[in-house]
């Protein structure tokens, strides 16, 4: 016997594996608590109803549980609320969001401020020395907060809040 491995090749054959397209399952009712039958066989609520076994007394409720549904109203836009700003002036607080500044907000703000200067706009600071673009003059601005921009804060329901840029920490 020698002391190197021998190997081992598997030879093995390519079958063709012919693949059917599966057909979509269609959930009609959602699974409830299973039982177990006197075969040892699963039966759910759901397969019941497939097959028409429902109890009298379950088709009676089902009925009438859809009967309250139908009834109900679908309130689409509240048609009484009428959007409020909250305001900022008095106190000061930011009510809507964040105290800080989202990094979306920063964003849109240093992308406008650098294409504002991009086409000529004066800039707010003096232009440090080793600033190269306008987005890095702008990303300066910003963290001096001398950007004079106001960030308008909304909730789904309509209500907002302007918020200038000063205020966030």
């Amino acid at each position: 016997m020698s002391d190197e491995p021998e190997e081992i090749v598997a030879e093995t054959e390519e079958v063709p594996v012919e693949v059917e397209p599966e057909e979509p399952i269609i959930v009609e009712e959602s699974v409830e608590t299973a039982e177990i039958s006197e075969e040892g066989e699963e039966t759910t609520k759901a397969k019941k109803l497939k097959k028409g076994e429902l109890s009298p007394e379950e088709l009676a409720e089902r009925q009438r549980l859809q009967k309250i549904i139908d009834a109900r109203e679908i309130i689409e836009i509240d048609p009484i609320h009428v959007p409020i700003e909250y305001e900022t002036t008095g106190r000061g607080k930011i009510m809507i969001g964040p105290p800080t500044l989202t990094r979306f907000e920063k964003a849109r703000i240093m992308g406008a401020r650098a294409l504002q200067l991009s086409l000529g706009a004066p800039p707010f600071i003096t232009v440090p020395k080793e600033v190269a673009t306008s987005l890095d003059l702008a990303y300066a601005e910003l963290e001096k907060r001398v950007i004079p921009i106001t960030i308008r804060r909304v909730l789904p329901n309509g209500d907002f809040q302007n918020i200038p840029i000063d205020l966030f920490n």
